[in-house]
């Protein structure tokens, strides 16, 4: 047997080595060593409090904490040297400190099991990636709140299932999407906040016969608790699963956006223009200019969804406490981490950037009579119930359709046709801008509500 193979934590039970294809089925090291600074950072803590209750002595700490920065170090410029026979990022660091410090580095394990640590790396390393992700959605909301103000006086079609229903404004529809980052942010926050309780100090699965004082290590890592129960503690991933829901309904919500996007810059909508740096070619035909990056990030809200199920079904059926099951959380959930990063990026930069065709948008929003509701709200102040003026509207509508003529465009004698209470007044609600305008409330799309509605939001985020 190998040096190497000698020193891994089971040889000393087993009978014989681990199967060179075992070995490698069962590493994680290529994958968890993006933990490495996490896990340093842990153990860093670890030996701090281990010298506090006198299980360590200063010199260890002092050795342990230099040959912790040197492993830092050489890992942060490529002088590490990884083994699949150390299997794990922890093992590996583990292994390169006691070369480096002698038994001090053996010591260090007093009173944790892979089980805690692997629990509190990825906790540390999630919280870390729950605050780029926050911070990317503030990034994209500012743009989305640069581009609303520009564009709150941009009057444009609103749509139910796809179909012309009332005018809105840009800016209005702009808003929208602030709303959901919002709430996606708030929820990654609660995922933060539930997430911040230390396992270590759990052990494998029952504790450790060491005095640990759990609550001064959580301290130093920045944990609000302690994890109340040890089986809990190194078994659960509600954490992961919860992250991994927050991160698919944030990218549902991209997914949205995105689809609006792809059908706001086709030749048939043609309601805004997509920067060319965020647009690609055609191999075959010079014309296209295809909206890639809004494709991509719907096409990547799939993967995120596949990953929570993945978790979920991860969990679904097992037994407390630690299964060799949760090596498989890893995988899907740093990738859940990677293209929500990605997606969020690559949106925090274009949003800001899309121009809006503003003729084309007003033009479309003057078909399928877009102010029909208008009408009946008008004709219900002239004290016609709301039923009847819905027919009204409907008999007016149909003409429209007949004649291939909106309702602003038909003679008030016309109109008076169907209803004896029309009269001339009817014509400032059947503008666009009469239309938009009226619904000037809270929450409306009127551009003085638009306006309102983005210094809110300009106060809501401060301190956030």
């Amino acid at each position: 047997m190998s040096q190497e193979s000698s020193n891994k934590l089971s040889s000393a039970r087993l009978n014989e080595p681990t199967d060179a294809f075992v070995e490698a089925f069962t590493a994680s090291v290529e994958f968890d060593q993006r933990m490495y600074r996490e896990d340093i950072e842990g153990s860093r803590a670890h030996a701090r409090m281990l010298t506090k209750i006198g299980v360590l002595n200063d010199e260890d700490l002092q050795a342990l904490l230099k040959g912790l920065d040197q492993i830092e170090t050489e890992i942060a410029e490529g002088r590490f040297n990884w083994s699949i026979a150390q299997e794990d990022v922890h093992m590996n660091i583990e292994a390169r400190l006691t070369e480096i410090v002698g038994d001090a580095g053996k010591r260090l394990h007093t009173g944790r099991s892979r089980n805690d640590q692997v629990a509190t790396d990825i906790r540390l390393y999630l919280r870390s990636q729950i605050a780029l992700a926050i911070s990317e959605i503030r990034r994209l909301q500012r743009g989305m709140l640069e581009l609303a103000e520009k564009e709150a006086d941009t009057i444009m079609p609103g749509f139910t299932h796809l179909q012309v229903a009332q005018p809105v404004t840009f800016g209005h529809h702009i808003l929208a999407w602030f709303e959901m980052m919002q709430r996606d942010a708030s929820r990654l926050q609660d995922c933060a906040d539930r997430m911040n309780v230390l396992p270590l100090g759990s052990a494998a699965l029952a504790g450790t016969t060491y005095p640990l004082d759990r609550q001064y290590t959580a301290q130093l890592l920045g944990f609000d608790d302690v994890c109340r129960n040890s089986l809990d503690g190194v078994s659960d991933r509600d954490f992961a699963i919860e992250f991994c829901a927050a991160s698919a309904l944030l990218m549902t919500h991209l997914s949205r956006i995105s689809e609006e996007l792809v059908i706001w810059s086709s030749a048939q909508f043609n309601f805004i223009n997509l920067p060319d740096r965020f647009c690609t070619g055609s191999s075959i035909m010079p014309q296209k200019k295809n909206p890639d990056v809004p494709e991509l990030v719907r096409g990547k809200t799939g993967r995120v969804n596949g990953h929570l199920v993945s978790l979920l079904t991860l969990m679904k059926s097992q037994p407390l406490a630690y299964n060799k099951d949760n090596q498989e959380d890893k995988e899907p959930l740093f990738d859940t981490i990677d293209t929500i990063l990605g997606s969020l990026r690559a949106f925090a930069d274009m949003i800001p950037a899309i121009e809006a065709k503003k003729d084309n948008m007003y033009k479309a929003a003057q078909q399928g009579f877009a102010t029909a509701t208008d009408l009946a709200d008008y004709l219900v102040r002239k004290g016609l119930p709301f039923r009847d003026a819905h027919d009204v509207v409907g008999r007016a509508v149909a003409l429209g359709v007949e004649s291939g003529r909106d309702l602003s465009e038909m003679s008030l004698q016309e109109l008076q046709g169907f209803s004896e209470i029309i009269s001339e007044d009817v014509f400032d609600v059947l503008t666009l801008e009469g239309s938009v305008a009226a619904r000037n409330h809270i929450g409306g799309t009127a551009p003085e509500q638009v306006r309102q509605a983005i210094e809110d939001a300009r106060q809501r985020m401060k301190g956030l």
